[in-house]
């Protein structure tokens, strides 16, 4: 299977998941460039469970629209785990929806260090049902290839996970 077919079925899964609860995705994407929103939005009828997403590529955009703390990507930089967490309770607040997910990594060619090389991927998974309290788990990839293959692989990966999540809890 292609990992364009995956992506769609993937995506497709997710949305038949998020329709049998009545619940709807956002994401809050950096290094994929709005390709999770591009994979949810390819199925029809994404409309009745996808809310929308926000590409927050620049630090500015991640602070002033998603509320990451200036003193976290100064500290940790915007490929970490503290700041992924708060894009996905950022856009988990923005959006009208119950599940998030979001994606800060090194895609390349450029922009590796030793400890942060190219294909590093940090992506969370946020849920807040009603009043529930904001859930929110987070995970660091270490993809390989091209920035294409990295870029495919991290929306793979945070699709999965929103379906993972999403299937964890009861209709």
């Amino acid at each position: 299977m292609t990992e364009n077919m995956e992506i769609f079925e993937l995506a497709q899964a997710l949305g038949e998941a998020l329709k049998k609860r009545g619940w709807r995705a956002t994401a809050a994407e950096s290094c994929t460039g709005g390709g999770i929103a591009d994979a949810m939005t390819s199925v029809p009828g994404a409309s009745e469970w996808f809310e929308g997403a926000l590409v927050s590529y620049a630090n500015r955009i991640k602070r002033d629209m998603l509320f990451v703390s200036e003193d976290d990507l100064e500290t940790f930089g915007a490929v970490s785990e503290p700041v992924v967490r708060q894009m996905a309770s950022g856009v988990l607040a923005m959006m009208d929806a119950n599940v998030a997910t979001a994606v800060s990594g090194i895609a390349g060619p450029e922009g590796g260090t030793e400890e942060k090389p190219v294909g590093t991927v940090w992506i969370a998974w946020a849920h807040s049902e009603g009043q529930e309290p904001v859930t929110i788990e987070a995970r660091c990839y270490h993809f390989d290839g091209d920035r294409a293959a990295i870029r495919r692989q991290s929306v793979i990966a945070a699709l999965r996970g929103m379906l993972e999540l999403v299937r964890a809890h009861p209709e």
